[in-house]
């Protein structure tokens, strides 16, 4: 127990001995990393304030440097703004003086003004006393004055307005003919054509004045044979050693030519060998038809037409207008238009097609009602022609307004050959009646004292009242009775309207 005791009591003296050998162990340690940290703070204070000196000391010397900086700049502006400043005092300075000299040209000016006014106030009680005085003289109010003015000034200007219209028109006239005759005439010198006039009836010469008989036959049944199987009548009269064929169709007319001359040639002239011969005459004639057709699309350059226009256009070969071959002036409508258009820069190529088929309606007019120029654009319409082309046929004789300069060429070379001199010709009742209508055209205006139709009907002279038209009314006229030609008449060519306004002044020595 004792010993126990004692071990217990070893223990914890030791215990207590390690507890206070650690505690001044701890403490010793403590006190030795406090002095450590105060020397190294201490050291780093120092450290501190040393930066800190020479950062302030820097500092000290950009401040400077930033100070020598601003006051040079400060001084700079200073300078620039008392340059300014002197600047705009002389500014100000002249802009006094200028200020000055206005204020003196406003007084002058004031001065003259009032002067003015009392110089205009003046006038117009001097104007108002003329005007009274103007009135009391001439009988007439100021209103009455100025409506007199007022006329006289139009009428001069009318004058004056006709002259310049007449010098302006007598201008491009001139300018105009001169071009289109040099066109005209190179066209013409180029295609200079025959032409022979054809007529609508058709004779047949014969051997000897007794083929007649046989021509008639026995009753009459030879005669009567030929008219039906043709179609055709057969005039025999006195006429000695011919007959002749009438008949409105031409290429019927054509076949019955042929299949008579083969009936004379023959010497076999009954029924049944008239019409045998007939029958072949027609062959024959259809191929002529297609020949012809072909040719003339040739001669022209126009490849690829339809067939159903190059049979219309050799039907033009037995058809006439006023004794002129349809089908040859086709081909010299054809050929001028195609000049003018190559001298117009024109297209050549449609202008020649065009004229070539402008008249296709005259092949089938005979059967179909309507004007030929609408019967043929209707027809190359239907065979896929172009719209340019269509509206040429149309337009050549004033049915469509035109739509293209080929038009007009197209009109133009038509013109050209039916109107040139023995090209066509006219049976006197029809003359006299176009001459006639031409004279009844310009007596329906206004004004119009007397007109004449001279030229053998290619110029109507107009003579008008010149106490109810004037020249400016004259000019106006001429135009207005030149579009009513046009609308209302059909002739060959041109016309031209001369209107002339004579006064006359007569007087009596007594």
């Amino acid at each position: 127990m004792n010993g126990l005791s004692l071990t217990v009591a070893v223990v914890v003296i030791t215990f207590s001995f390690g507890l206070i050998l650690g505690y001044l162990l701890n403490r010793y340690l403590s006190r030795a990393r406090a002095e450590s940290a105060e020397a190294e703070a201490r050291r780093l204070l120092d450290e501190a304030q040393t930066k800190s000196k020479e950062l302030v000391l820097a500092a000290k010397d950009e401040a400077l440097k930033f100070r020598d900086q601003a006051e040079a700049e400060a001084k700079k502006k200073r300078l620039e703004l008392q340059k300014e400043e002197e600047r705009l005092q002389r500014q100000r300075e002249a802009t006094d003086r200028k200020m000055e000299s206005i204020d003196k040209r406003e007084q002058q000016l004031n001065k003259r003004q009032s002067k003015l006014d009392r110089t205009w106030n003046e006038l117009d009680r001097q104007y108002q006393k003329i005007i009274q005085e103007l009135e009391r003289v001439s009988n007439l109010t100021r209103e009455e004055a100025k409506e007199l003015l007022l006329q006289n000034i139009e009428e001069e200007a009318r004058q004056d307005m006709a002259r310049v219209i007449r010098e302006v028109e007598a201008q491009a006239k001139e300018e105009a003919e001169r071009r289109a005759r040099e066109i005209i005439t190179l066209a013409i010198q180029r295609f200079a054509s025959d032409q022979v006039a054809e007529k609508t009836v058709s004779m047949v010469p014969l051997p000897a004045d007794e083929m007649k008989g046989r021509i008639i036959g026995r009753g009459g049944r030879n005669i009567r044979a030929i008219e039906k199987a043709t179609g055709v009548d057969v005039v025999v009269d006195d006429t000695p050693e011919a007959v002749l064929l009438s008949c409105f169709d031409p290429v019927r007319r054509e076949v019955a030519r042929v299949a008579l001359n083969k009936l004379i040639l023959d010497g076999r002239i009954h029924p049944g060998r008239i019409e045998q011969t007939v029958e072949k005459s027609h062959e024959e004639v259809e191929t002529i038809i297609r020949e012809e057709g072909e040719q003339a699309a040739y001669e022209v350059g126009v490849p690829g037409l339809h067939p159903k226009l190059i049979e219309l256009l050799g039907r033009l070969k037995f058809r006439t207008s006023y004794g002129q071959n349809v089908l040859a002036h086709s081909l010299e409508t054809a050929h001028l238009a195609g000049m003018m258009a190559a001298e117009l820069g024109a297209d050549v190529a449609l202008a020649k097609e065009a004229g070539l088929l402008h008249d296709i309606g005259k092949a089938v007019d005979h059967e179909v009602n309507g004007p030929h120029a609408l019967i043929g654009a209707d027809i190359a319409r239907r065979l896929g022609m172009s719209e340019k082309i269509v509206n040429c046929i149309a337009a050549h004789h004033g049915e469509e307004e035109y739509q293209c300069l080929e038009a007009i060429l197209v009109e133009a070379a038509d013109a050209i050959s039916g109107a040139r001199p023995g090209a066509r010709r006219e049976s006197l009742e029809s003359y006299l009646k176009r001459v006639k209508a031409l004279e009844e055209v310009a007596d329906s205006f206004e004004g119009v004292a007397q007109a004449y139709a001279i030229q053998a009907g290619r110029e109507i002279r107009i003579m008008v009242k010149p106490e109810e038209i004037d020249d400016l009314a004259a000019i106006r006229l001429s135009k207005n009775i030149a579009k009513k030609v046009e609308e209302t008449l059909q002739y060959p060519g041109q016309i031209k309207v001369t209107v002339i306004r004579e006064t006359r002044a007569v007087e009596h020595a007594k």
